[in-house]
């Protein structure tokens, strides 16, 4: 059985108003992530990803670049034990 991992991060650049949520939330879909992505006041981009730890390293992966309009210029990632709290994945 894989291992399970859960990854908390926050990306930094222009990454609202490029459709970063929704492409995240798309992609984290098709890989069988569970979690949620959402804007926040600062104009960083924050998301919690739990699944596969392979998938979920997939998935932190993508998310350094985003979508064709973002221009990601840092991400940070705290890596944390799996909760297994989430059904699916949605944008907060």
């Amino acid at each position: 059985m894989a291992e399970k991992l859960r990854a908390h991060i926050l990306v930094s650049g222009r990454v609202q108003g490029v459709f970063f949520r929704n492409s995240t939330r798309k992609k984290a879909q098709a890989l069988g992530v569970t979690g949620w992505v959402r804007n926040r006041p600062d104009g960083q981009v924050e998301a919690v990803f739990e699944g596969e730890e392979e998938k979920v390293r997939e998935l932190v992966d993508w998310a350094r670049e985003g979508p064709a309009w973002a221009k990601v210029d840092k991400l940070n990632i705290s890596w944390e034990n799996y909760r297994g709290e989430f059904e699916g994945f949605e944008i907060k």
